[in-house]
Parts: C-alpha cells; sequence; structure tokens
C-alpha cells in the first residue's frame, strides 16, 4: 500500500522574528510572522503527511486559536504528526520539497535542513529531498513579503 500527499504553506516576512525554515536557523534581516515558530517548510511537510493518511491538516490538530501553540516549536509538530503516521503503519518512501524565496539564499542551509528533516521523520537522508526556487522577483515571494514552501510525500505500508 503507498498513499501520497501534498502540502502547501506561506507565511508573511516581518521584522524582529528569527528565520525558521527545516528546522534551521538562518541569517536574514526578518523572519516568518505565524502562531506559532511560522517554519514554514516543516509546515508544509506536515500537511503533505497528514494528507496521505487523510487526517486533514495541521490547523486541524494544531489550531492557531490554541495558545498551547503559541510560538510552539514546528519540529515538535512535524514529530507529532509522524507519530500518527506511524500509527497508521506507514514509513517514508520518500519527501520531495521545494522552497520558494527571493532572499535569503537557501542552498547553504539546505544540507542542515535535509539531515533534521531525516531525523524528524526517522529515514534516510536520502529520502529526503529539498530545493529552492526565487519566483523571478514576481508576486509576494518576488517583493520579500513572504516565503512559501510546498512537499509531496509518499509513505509506503
Amino acid at each position: 500500500m503507498i498513499r501520497i500527499g501534498q502540502g502547501f504553506d506561506v507565511h508573511q516576512l516581518v521584522k524582529g522574528r528569527p528565520l525558521i525554515i527545516g528546522g534551521v536557523v538562518l541569517e536574514h534581516d526578518k523572519g516568518l510572522l505565524g502562531h506559532s515558530d511560522a517554519d514554514v517548510l516543516l509546515h508544509t511537510i506536515a500537511d503533505a503527511c497528514l494528507g496521505a493518511i487523510g487526517e486533514g491538516d495541521i490547523g486541524k490538530h494544531f489550531p492557531d486559536t490554541d495558545p498551547e501553540y503559541k510560538d510552539a516549536d514546528s519540529a515538535e509538530l512535524l514529530m507529532h504528526v509522524w507519530t500518527l503516521v506511524k500509527h497508521a503503519g506507514y514509513q517514508l518512501g520518500n519527501l520531495d520539497c521545494t522552497i520558494m524565496a527571493q532572499r535569503p539564499k537557501m542552498a547553504p542551509y539546505i544540507p542542515e535542513m535535509r539531515r533534521k528533516i531525516s531525523a524528524l521523520l526517522e529515514a534516510e537522508e536520502s529520502r529526503i529531498n529539498v530545493k529552492a526556487t526565487t519566483t523571478e522577483k514576481l508576486g509576494f515571494t518576488g517583493r520579500e513579503e513572504g516565503i512559501a514552501a510546498m512537499a509531496v510525500v509518499l509513505l509506503t505500508k
């Protein structure tokens, strides 16, 4: 049995917050705004995993109206989601992710992101792919108003 899930997330860039993507703190003059730490990549991975097992999305499991999740570490949220995946009897086949951001350049941070994500999903690093793209200065990402991410996950039983 195989299951496929996809995820997409967007967060606004603002001054005065750290920029955390893929569980890694990036050097940048702005960070992402959100109820939790706003890790756009880990959120989209969580949504992809939840979609693959038919369990809704992260808003259902970790509502932004719940003070318990204020400033939550997205790695902990993803670990909870991964527990649901394992309880459903699945393991990771592979994960493919794309970060959309004009700045900062993601390439220097991607190896560490892959290491962190592979640890969170209890999988070999070779099963995790993270890539990044600019939007050629078009749209909200191009204007550096926010960062988006998308992911596709394949789970096997």
